[in-house]
């Protein structure tokens, strides 16, 4: 199949850069990779990995362009694979299960034509409060405002889940549905008390929230976590290392998820073997631009992969000797 199709979501640095140049003459063929908010970790991951892709995924007879685009992270994302209106996005690993099994938000029909490409790096999930914000512990959210998503993502499902696990309900805390970058702002402004935040570390909007103000990650742990992790097993305990922001100075227990890089079954196998190849092979350079990338290998490229492989990506791993 050709993919000489686009469908634009937003625009990233590569995608400027490749709509610069004559990317779109013949013999090319275009490849998306759906990303996240400028917030996040998808985001600049994206876009290096397209031109990863652009400079170095080698096709008969045709040049592999690649752009990386803007998109509302896991759920979103998943959507557009299953409706084929992107050649692949990133998605936290239990949003895939979901999806391809119609579970949770996807209860309305489940996206079987998902396909994983491989796993990227666990995601952590980060509670971020002002220092002074009297939050110490998750059940301290009841009564404040708590930034959690569009309605339908992964992080509005999470806050379901932690509220449930807590003997918490939605009407105990005031929801705001901001992204990232929007929740971290509301913070600054004080017109937020918390934003629940899944992401690799340090996300840049933490970041930048803990460079301006003395900020608090609120642990996620004990007995209402371990219940939890029973209905939602894809969550691991992790820990945020001192030092990952400005004033965190002790290690903080919480929960993560891995990333994974997802397609559709349409996409040809030459294309997925193309771009699987392009990544686990210049992982090096990835790691040179978000330290998460340092995080992705091809040992555990097939870690916490639930859905069906992608044929083409079946084919590198089998290159590799490596199998679920």
């Amino acid at each position: 199949m050709s993919l000489s199709r686009r469908h634009f979501l937003g625009s990233t640095a590569a995608t400027l850069a490749v709509l610069s140049t004559p990317a779109f003459a013949a013999g090319r063929t275009f490849f998306g990779i759906a990303t996240g908010g400028t917030g996040g970790t998808y985001y600049p991951l994206g876009g290096m990995l397209a031109q990863l892709i652009s400079n170095t995924a080698e096709l008969p007879d045709t040049k592999l362009s690649a752009t990386a685009e803007t998109g509302n992270a896991s759920v979103a994302n998943a959507q557009l694979l299953g409706r084929g209106e992107i050649e692949s996005a990133f998605a936290a690993a239990d949003i895939l299960d979901a999806a391809y099994n119609g579970k949770n938000q996807f209860e309305d029909g489940a996206l079987a034509n998902l396909r994983a490409i491989g796993a990227l790096y666990p995601e952590t999930v980060q509670l971020v409060v002002r220092a002074d914000s009297g939050i110490a512990s998750f059940e301290d959210l009841k009564g404040k405002s708590i930034s959690s998503g569009s309605p339908g993502s992964g992080q509005w499902q999470l806050l379901g889940d932690l509220l449930e696990a807590h003997g918490m309900t939605r009407e105990d805390v005031s929801e705001d549905y901001s992204s990232f970058s929007q929740s971290v702002d509301k913070i600054k402004d004080g017109n937020l008390d918390a934003s629940l935040i899944t992401a690799g570390l340090p996300t840049s909007s933490v970041t930048d929230l803990a460079n301006g103000h003395d900020i608090a990650i609120v642990p996620l742990t004990g007995p209402a976590i371990a219940k939890l992790q029973e209905t939602q097993p894809y969550y691991a305990n992790s820990v945020i290392p001192a030092g990952s922001y400005k004033g965190v100075d002790a290690d903080v227990e919480t929960l993560a998820v891995r990333a994974i890089w997802a397609t559709h079954e349409e996409v040809s196998d030459e294309i997925v073997y193309a771009v699987t190849k392009a990544l686990y092979e210049n992982t090096e350079t990835l790691g040179n631009v978000h330290p998460m990338g340092k995080q992705i290998s091809v040992e555990k490229a097939l870690e916490s992969v639930s859905i069906p492989v992608h044929p083409g990506a079946e084919k590198y791993y089998a290159e590799k000797g490596i199998s679920k």
